[in-house]
């Protein structure tokens, strides 16, 4: 009986201990995307680690050391990024919600502060994002609420070490080394509307297509760039009809040009550009151009700036060409800042600002319109960069470049300018942000090359001369090296502690030793039992 009374009574603890954790070893796989990598030149940028083997642990742990770190959008800062990287964290794992509306705007804004001043640095930790789900979610408050046991008393951490399963592990499933890729296209498209004259001037209308953020895989980049694009191809439409007919065809060219590469030194502005000037035997480059515009971050914000190299000079096409945009901008949207941002080319350093300033190298003048003053703004490279307000910006961006372009045809311009269509644009732009649009990806996966053709398909409906230029690195000397792995399969394992296998154990061990007590002392323990029985009775 006593016997019976012991083994009952272990098996009921060693129960209740069981039910309150998951089963000893259960997994869950996901995908995440790791942070950029690329070396621009002789500068390395991102990180230069992908193993991932370490226990997860939350930024409000103490000690990270050799841990990986698990934090929400709301909690990644510059701090908590830099601390992780001086306790020597074995990695930092970034859940990124499904629907970005839902951060507050302090937090989104918070975030992108502290993600581009992460991608200017190099770090041998590996970075990871992977998007929110119910396992990753579940994890996530697990691992919070132990690091909030940290300020209970020893005894109490010890004892629910000991009877809890709150241990998480987290593994890269690959562990190949990681690779240089150097034979990544960069790719620019290009289409003309000629003028009525054969030496007619040209403009050149220019916006770069690829998007950028701390995951490329996660980059759709909305406001930069595809709200310039969208801008771009609606011109493209609106012009085409203006050019269609000889009573209202201007006397200069328009030239249109999409460019790749302009998240990493406008690298696709750059071999365009030497590709028409130094290699081209004939080229509108090579002959007058009046002046070049760039579309930039035009998706959201009631500012316009526009950012010159070098103030326009009076009486020319360029400073005339301003003054239109300043009296169309206040006579029909008077609720738009509109500012000129003058800012000089430095030599010395080795990267440019805005995609202009690689046509003023070149001694052809330009300039670039966007909604942000500031060329460093964090606006300009996010993963958080889904939001999409377009109609207005097409609308100012088309009104004011068709009336300064053909003043002398405004009542075409005006049943032109009615001719915008808020639907197409808003297609437009959910076509350009369905996909990650990064560098690295653009000339590699199916998604991605479509994206590519349907732009090319969308240039050679409204415009003449199409061409596809496709410009290739030399593997010797590379402008720039991305590198592989940037998409790793993830195993999240959750087991019990290794300190409740030493108390089960523990537990086991006690049990055998009363049954060999009990066993051996049977007869004695029976008489001891047998006179408090009787002396209960009596």
């Amino acid at each position: 009986m006593l016997q019976s009374t012991a083994a009952i009574a272990l098996l009921l603890c060693v129960q209740s201990l069981h039910g309150s954790a998951l089963p000893a070893v259960s997994s869950y796989e996901f995908t995440a995307y790791r942070m950029q990598q690329y070396n621009l030149g002789q500068h390395k940028y991102g990180c230069r680690g992908a193993i991932v083997v370490a226990e997860a642990r939350s930024a409000e742990e103490p000690s990270l050391t050799r841990r990986c770190v698990i934090m929400k959008v709301e909690d990644f800062t510059t701090e908590k990024y830099s601390e992780a990287q001086r306790q020597n964290a074995a990695a930092i794992l970034i859940l990124l919600p499904q629907n970005i509306s839902s951060i507050p705007h302090n937090a989104v804004e918070s975030f992108m502060v502290s993600e581009s001043e992460t991608l200017l640095k190099e770090t041998l930790m590996p970075v990871y994002v992977a998007p929110e789900d119910e396992q990753l979610l579940c994890m996530y408050e697990e691992v919070k609420q132990a690091a909030a046991t940290r300020t209970s008393s020893i005894f109490v951490r010890v004892l629910r070490s000991m009877v809890t399963a709150t241990a998480f592990q987290i593994l890269v499933i690959n562990n190949a080394p990681i690779k240089a890729t150097t034979d990544n296209a960069i790719i620019t498209l290009e289409g003309v509307l000629l003028g009525a004259v054969e030496d007619a001037p040209t403009i050149v209308i220019a916006a770069h297509y690829d998007s950028y953020g701390l995951a490329p895989w996660l980059s759709y980049g909305a406001d930069s760039n595809a709200g310039g694009v969208t801008i771009l191809i609606e011109l493209a439409r609106l012009f085409q009809k203006l050019y269609s007919s000889p009573r209202t065809r201007p006397q200069f060219n328009l030239m249109f040009s999409l460019t790749g590469g302009g998240k990493y030194n406008f690298l696709g502005t750059k071999r365009w550009i030497e590709e028409n000037l130094d290699h081209a035997e004939s080229s509108l480059l090579h002959d007058n151009v009046a002046f070049v515009l760039c579309l930039d971050t035009l998706a959201n914000g009631d500012e316009l700036y526009m950012h010159v190299s070098r103030p326009p000079k009076p009486d020319t096409p360029m400073q005339s060409f301003i003054q239109q945009l300043e009296e169309v901008v206040s006579s029909r949207f008077p609720w738009v800042k509109v500012g000129l941002v003058h800012k000089k080319i430095n030599l010395v350093e080795s990267t440019v600002a805005w995609e202009h300033e690689r046509y003023s190298l070149r001694r052809i003048l330009g300039f670039t319109l966007s909604h942000l003053e500031d060329p460093k703004s964090e606006l300009r490279g996010s993963m958080l960069d889904t939001m999409q307000v377009l109609t207005d910006a097409c609308r100012v961006e088309a009104e004011f470049c068709v009336i300064s372009f053909f003043p002398s045809a405004k009542p075409t311009s005006k049943s032109v300018i009615q001719d915008i269509q808020d639907s197409r644009i808003s297609s437009l732009m959910s076509f350009l942000t369905s996909v990650p649009r990064a560098t690295q990806l653009l000339d590699k996966e199916p998604s991605h090359i479509l994206l590519v053709n349907s732009l090319e398909h969308e240039f050679k409906r409204y415009l003449q001369q199409v061409h596809r230029h496709t410009f290739r690195q030399d593997k010797r000397d590379p402008d720039i090296t991305f590198f592989d792995q940037m998409s790793q399969p993830i195993v999240m394992y959750r087991v019990k502690p290794a300190a409740f296998d030493l108390f089960l154990g523990g537990c086991i061990a006690a049990y055998l030793g009363i049954v060999y007590y009990a066993i051996q002392n049977f007869g004695f323990l029976y008489t001891k039992l047998k006179a408090a029985v009787k002396t209960k009775h009596h």
